[in-house]
């Protein structure tokens, strides 16, 4: 039986669960979805709102882990103390699917990549395709079910490995960049930009969701920390170490390349830039980073996705099944019930005429409303807290925590705008999973003999209805295309 102490995370460890649960599909097609979006200008503007904005929320998350230190469930955890049960799995239930989307993603993005030396994997959602992820779904499931310190330590090991391949492209293009290029691209249609910036910009937002999603990665496992300390200082330096990455990945292709070639490379876009330059050696190098990257990274999720479903049944918001261990301790059911669900989800890609990019947008879709509740309870703790220093005279403390709850507002107004963002065909789409999904919910509060929706939250669950509803008619009538 694994004891307690074998499975204490150390914070090199826990700093490796945040850079790779970040570092996955999504770096590898930075250039053409910021191509196709915008130029170097808007590229700029975008990650500077883009890192102020999630470095606001990384801050949250090292705040309320010092702070509360017996919500170690991390995202669910934080929603539920603050805004209740439903509150909290809403946040468990769309953090999960936001893993489950963002692991589909995944292998449709490894057979993309493998589609351009083997064309039988087409783009990545063909049945030769499917069948091979289905593979190495199953494969990494028997991984998970070795433990937690096991699969941890591998990806440590991954995490390394991963970002080697990154940092050589990155030393590439430094190599190879091309000033009179770079002023090219940054100056190209520069008159039309004042009107257009601010959609340029919007258009990138999700796509930045998409690949800082995985920034709480210590916090999800804070329970398995040596120090609680650690969890703060792993989210913040793997936080900052990845935005470097992400933003020299982006703005340097505009370097080497013209933007109206990189907007149409195929996918994934970092092989393709690196191809353009260096010819077929520049595809193979990234593709093989790529496949370790991406690998890292479905092993992390799945982790973290399991946690979230046994934490939330722990504290009775989802059903008892999923609390269930087995001799190693591990959540077998979670487990299971995640796995399923990436199987289910890469079946139904071969349907589907860009599976990467709905996925992605999906991903990012799910994964703001746990981030904007995470963020609009760090306002709650900071205020509460802020007035319990003020009554016993803690000026100092209360200074602190007063950048706390500015800190907090600010992720909180970032979160928000980044849920406008997004729009309304994704807000509806997310209501579509959240209103079933809620059956979950229900079948947890009547095996436990307790009221199932507060009045508030009965208004909360009907306009998750609402919202389902307007996305079935919305799809049914055309004007939803997925």
């Amino acid at each position: 039986m694994t004891t307690q102490v074998e499975t204490k995370l150390s914070l090199p460890a826990l700093t490796a669960m945040v850079v790779g649960s970040m570092v996955g599909a999504g770096i590898f097609s930075l250039p053409r979805n910021f191509a196709r979006a915008t130029g170097p200008i808007g590229a700029i503007i975008a990650w500077c709102v883009a890192g102020i904005g999630m470095y606001a929320l990384a801050r949250v998350f090292q705040a309320l882990a010092e702070r509360r230190p017996e919500l170690d469930a991390g995202v669910f955890a934080y929603a539920r103390a603050g805004f209740g049960d439903y509150a909290g799995f809403l946040s468990a239930f769309g953090y999960w699917m936001a893993g489950c989307f963002g692991n589909v993603s995944y292998w449709v993005l490894i057979k993309s990549t493998l589609g351009a030396f083997v064309p039988a994997f087409g783009n990545g959602n063909t049945a030769i395709a499917i069948i091979v992820s289905s593979l190495g779904i199953w494969l990494f499931h028997l991984v998970m079910l070795r433990g937690v310190r096991q699969a941890t330590m591998i990806n440590t090991i991954v995490t390394i490995a991963k970002v080697i391949p990154i940092v050589l492209f990155i030393g590439i293009l430094i190599v190879l960049f091309r000033a009179d290029m770079f002023r090219a691209n940054f100056w190209e249609g520069h008159g039309e930009l004042g009107a257009e910036l601010f959609s340029q910009v919007r258009a990138t937002m999700l796509v930045t969701v998409f690949v800082f999603v995985g920034i709480e990665g210590a916090s999800v496992y804070s329970r398995y920390a040596r120090r609680r300390s650690d969890v703060g200082t792993a989210t913040v330096s793997g936080f900052a170490a990845v935005l470097c990455l992400l933003v020299l990945v982006t703005l340097l292709p505009y370097a080497t390349l013209p933007r109206a070639d990189i907007a149409l490379m195929r996918q994934p876009s970092m092989a393709a830039v690196l191809g353009a330059l260096l010819g077929p050696f520049g595809v193979v190098f990234v593709s093989v980073g790529l496949i370790i990257s991406i690998l890292g990274a479905y092993l992390a999720w799945s982790l973290i996705c399991a946690e979230v479903l046994f934490a939330a049944a722990c504290m009775e918001t989802m059903p008892r099944i999923f609390s269930q261990q087995n001799e190693r301790k591990l959540p077998v059911a979670a487990i299971w019930l995640t796995s399923s669900v990436v199987q289910m989800f890469v079946i139904s890609t071969y349907w589907s005429t860009d599976a990467f990019a709905l996925m992605l947008n999906l991903t990012s879709s799910m994964a703001l409303i746990p981030y904007f509740l995470v963020a609009a309870y760090g306002i709650k703790a900071a205020r509460h807290d802020r007035e319990h220093s003020e009554q016993s005279g803690d000026s100092a403390l209360s200074r602190v925590l007063r950048r706390e709850y500015v800190i907090a507002a600010f992720a909180t107004l970032y979160t928000a705008f980044l849920l406008f963002a997004g729009g309304a065909k994704f807000l509806m789409l997310s209501a579509l999973l959240y209103a079933p999904g809620s059956v979950l919910y229900v079948l947890a509060k009547r095996e436990r003999g307790q009221r199932v929706f507060s009045k508030a939250e009965w208004v909360i669950f009907a306009v998750a209805v609402c919202g389902a509803i307007g996305a079935l008619a919305g799809l049914a009538s055309g004007v939803i295309v997925i």
